[in-house]
């Protein structure tokens, strides 16, 4: 799942780049900032980079189901979905700064107008995605995006970190069956 919703918003956001400036060519990659041996991957050159720098699971139980139930009434006992946040790096990597500046705020109003995504705003959501939302990640700062930015061994680019709210994780393996109960009652009530 955590590659769909990858996918997913680039696309989405690649559309709306594309439509907002005219642009034919593609202009979102998802992708690392610097490959292994420290050097920009050539792919992301004049591109706006979404990369992954964080996954969180969602504690919160309301969200989790662990039994089905079945046609002929029994339940299959599944591992519990697991909801989890994925925090987006998204960095405008353009030759003319002025560029980087401008994607990086068409990129900011992109996530302003789809602060959630789900099959009612777009018809192309993957099968089992039903909502993605996204939501501004302020941190600490600049002392932070510096911490981030050295970590991945990169040289600072403007950028923006928004976190990618319940992408689920479900297992398709199944534990066991279980037969469902029947409670039948022979007793009678005297008056």
């Amino acid at each position: 799942m955590i590659l769909k919703a990858l996918q997913f918003t680039n696309r989405t956001l690649n559309q709306f780049l594309k439509n907002k400036f005219g642009l034919s060519d593609d202009v979102v990659v998802t992708n690392k900032i610097i490959d292994q041996n420290g050097t920009d991957p050539i792919e992301n050159q004049n591109k706006v980079i979404i990369t992954l720098i964080h996954v969180e699971q969602e504690t919160v139980k309301s969200f989790y189901r662990k039994n089905k139930q079945l046609n002929d009434g029994n339940y299959e006992n599944k591992p519990l979905d697991e909801r989890y946040n994925l925090y987006l790096l998204v960095a405008p990597n353009f030759e003319q700064y002025n560029e980087t500046l401008k994607f990086l705020n068409a990129t900011i109003q992109f996530f302003q107008i789809n602060g959630v995504l789900d099959a009612n705003t777009s018809s192309k959501i993957p099968k089992g995605i039903s909502r993605l939302e996204f939501e501004f990640e302020k941190g600490d700062g600049y002392l932070q995006m510096h911490n981030l930015w050295s970590a991945l061994g990169a040289k600072y680019q403007p950028s923006v970190i928004y976190k990618m709210r319940l992408v689920t994780i479900v297992s398709d393996e199944i534990n066991a069956f279980e037969s469902s109960v029947n409670v039948t009652s022979n007793r009678t009530i005297d008056d």
